[in-house]
C-alpha cells in the first residue's frame, strides 16, 4: 500500500486587482496538484486547509483540479476549509465524510475531523464526544494492526508548535487516554502548524507536515513485507517558488513560515512492522 500526503494548500479565490494574482495561482495551483495527482498511490490525502477560507468558489475550484477517476482523493477537514460557511454545506460540495476509516490488509486508516466551524479567531482544534468515543472504538478494533490516523491538528505537546496556543487539538480533551489503547504501531499525521516535524512518544509515532505554499512538496508513505517507509518529494519546478512568493505576499489568513522545512530527521524515518526505531 501506498499513500501520498499534502499538507496545507490553501487554495484561494483569485483577487483582480492584484497584478499577477491570478496567472501566480493558476501556474502554482496547477502544476502542484498535478504533481499530486501523478503520483502513483493507493490514497491522495489532504491533512486539511485544502482551501483559505472554503468558499464555494474555492472548493469548486480547487475539486475541479483534484477530481481524476483513477484517483482516491480523501480531504481531511481544516480550520480554514471551514471559515466561509458551515461543515455541512462544505461536505455537500466536496462529497466528503465528516470522520471515517478504511481497513485494508496491511493497515487501518482512520481520519479525524478535529475542526470548529466558521470560527476565524479560534482555530484551535476540538473533538467533540461522539467522535472521541468512535475514534476509541476504532483504536480497539485495530487490534495489532498497524493504526495510521489523519487529522488537521497535532495531538497537544506533541509535534513542534503543538504546546502553542490554539496550535493543537485542546489539551483538556484527553487524547492519550485513546491512544494510549493501541497495541503495536500507531502513527499520527497532521498539518495546521506549517512545520515539517517528527516526533516518537509513549509509543507512538507524530508526523507533521508543513504547508505546501512555505515547503513545496509531498511525503510518502509505503508499505513494504518488513517496514513502513515514509519520505519527502520536493517539487523544484520552475517558477514554483517565485509564484508562492506572489501568492502568500498578498493572502489574508497566510503568514509564510521560513523555517518550515524543520530538521533533515524530520524529513524521512522508517518504521519496523515489529517494532519501532529512532529516525535515520
Amino acid at each position: 500500500m501506498k499513500l501520498v500526503l499534502m499538507g496545507d494548500l490553501h487554495y484561494h479565490d483569485i483577487e483582480e486587482a492584484l497584478p499577477g494574482w491570478s496567472e501566480a495561482r493558476e501556474a502554482y495551483y496547477q502544476t502542484v496538484l498535478a504533481r499530486f495527482l501523478d503520483m502513483e498511490a493507493d490514497f491522495h490525502i489532504s491533512l486539511g486547509d485544502l482551501t483559505n477560507l472554503g468558499s464555494i468558489t474555492e472548493l469548486q475550484d480547487v475539486y475541479q483540479l483534484l477530481r481524476r477517476e483513477n484517483r482516491t482523493f480523501i480531504h481531511v477537514l481544516g480550520n480554514h476549509d471551514l471559515y466561509a460557511q458551515p461543515r455541512s454545506n462544505v461536505l455537500a460540495i466536496t462529497g466528503g465524510q465528516r470522520y471515517h476509516a478504511i481497513v485494508t490488509d496491511e493497515a487501518m486508516l482512520v481520519f479525524l475531523d478535529t475542526c470548529q466551524e466558521m470560527t476565524p479567531d479560534d482555530w484551535g482544534g476540538r473533538i467533540d464526544e461522539e467522535q472521541l468515543e468512535w475514534l476509541e472504538g476504532m483504536v480497539q478494533a485495530s487490534g495489532t494492526k498497524p493504526l495510521l490516523v489523519f487529522g488537521h491538528h497535532p495531538v497537544y505537546n506533541t509535534t513542534t508548535k503543538s504546546e502553542l496556543d490554539k496550535m493543537s487539538i485542546h489539551p483538556d480533551i484527553d487524547m492519550w487516554r485513546i491512544l494510549s489503547q493501541k497495541q503495536g504501531i500507531g502513527i499520527y499525521f497532521n498539518g495546521h502548524t506549517h512545520v515539517d516535524s517528527i516526533v516518537e512518544q509513549s509509543g507512538w509515532l507524530f508526523i507533521q507536515l508543513s504547508a505546501c505554499l512555505d515547503q513545496h512538496g509531498f511525503r510518502i508513505v509505503e508499505f513494504t513485507e518488513e517496514s513502513i517507509q515514509l519520505s519527502t518529494i520536493d517539487l523544484d519546478e520552475a517558477g514554483l517558488i517565485e509564484h508562492a512568493s506572489t501568492l502568500y505576499a498578498n493572502m489574508k489568513h497566510f503568514t509564510h513560515n521560513p523555517n518550515a522545512r524543520g530538521m533533515d530527521s524530520d524529513r524521512a524515518y522508517h518504521v519496523p512492522l515489529m517494532q519501532m526505531k529512532q529516525p535515520e
